[in-house]
């Protein structure tokens, strides 16, 4: 399960009342991401795991932060999500299990243990999980073992927001079913390729060894109407549970990482434009000694007097004849 971590093994207490931990140095697959929003795109590319809660069934996804988690669940009637800090997470701790004394990353890390084995499918035999529904929110129970001790940690979902729910869930499944249909018309555009060099080598002359691997040619109208007749009932039968096989996990996560790539450069884009100068804004002064010749020619185009009849006409001056130069013959 992407986002996992590896748990510290804990010193045992059994004689003491309280296990004091400390943080962990690192966390090494949990880059460390603080802050809401960027813990919330981290969630995005973690994809939706099926889990089961007594008789109901939810998808689910969570990611994890050494100060910090978020958590979204469905049961695909309603979406419910918790975004809780490093403040919340220890008093909550602190009321729930008041003979421990942890620190909060090492918390988050415990609790982290305890939810990923749920999402990839293998949920510890040492631990329960409750659920109740009201119509304010969803509270997830987690009940468990730490050191020796009882742990107990109640995830409080409200209603997740309209946006939230399109990020995560809407606009994903509609770029699956684009990216998925076109991978059909391309396999179909190969079959029929296929279909066509088999034609070929048919009508050369050559035979199969084998009558068994002998096929129809494809028909993408009648492949269309069993596919509809016969395969979709199954597919629907199967239940929400099967929501998010593993190959679709893989393809909605690469989804995601290109919404995440694409919202990035929006973003910087964005910035550029916000920060390049343009050429209208830009205003260069002008340099002291052209604007004062500026001003020099056109007061002196203002002070010269228009020239008069009593005025006497200047003479050209005499142009001077040039002399010969005087040379070796001359």
């Amino acid at each position: 399960m992407p986002g996992a971590v590896v748990c510290p093994r804990l010193r045992p207490g059994a004689a003491r009342q309280t296990v004091p931990l400390h943080p962990p140095a690192a966390y090494s697959s949990c880059p460390r991401m603080e802050g809401s929003e960027e813990l919330e795109r981290s969630l995005l590319t973690q994809p939706w795991a099926s889990v089961h809660f007594g008789e109901s069934t939810f998808l689910a996804k969570v990611c994890f932060r050494d100060t910090a988690y978020i958590l979204l669940i469905s049961d695909l009637s309603s979406i419910w999500y918790e975004s809780a800090d490093a403040e919340a997470v220890g008093q909550r701790s602190k009321e729930l299990n008041k003979r421990l004394t942890v620190h909060v990353s090492s918390f988050l890390n415990h609790l982290c243990n305890l939810m990923c084995p749920l999402l990839a499918g293998q949920p510890d035999a040492t631990t329960a999980f409750s659920c109740h529904r009201s119509p304010s929110g969803l509270r997830l129970h987690v009940k468990s073992e730490l050191s020796g001790l009882p742990f107990y940690w109640d995830f409080h979902c409200c209603p997740a927001p309209l946006e939230m729910v399109f990020r995560h869930l809407v606009r994903p499944l509609i770029q699956m079913n684009l990216a998925l249909q076109c991978q059909v018309q391309e396999l179909i555009s190969l079959l029929l390729q296929k279909d066509a060099e088999i034609e070929d080598y048919r009508e050369s002359g050559a035979t199969l060894s084998r009558d068994r691997l002998w096929t129809e040619p494809f028909r993408e109208e009648m492949f269309q109407q069993n596919f509809v007749a016969e395969t979709l009932p199954r597919i629907c039968s199967a239940g929400e549970g099967q929501a998010f096989a593993s190959a679709l996990q893989q393809l909605y996560t690469a989804v995601t990482q290109q919404e995440v790539k694409q919202a990035r450069k929006r973003h910087c884009s964005e910035d550029d434009v916000d920060t390049a100068p343009t050429a209208e804004t830009i205003k260069h002064p002008p340099s002291p000694a052209a604007s004062q010749e500026d001003e020099t020619t056109s007061s002196s185009e203002r002070t010269s007097p228009a020239s008069s009849p009593a005025q006497k006409p200047r003479l050209p001056a005499a142009k001077a004849k040039p002399k010969k130069a005087k040379g070796l013959f001359s």
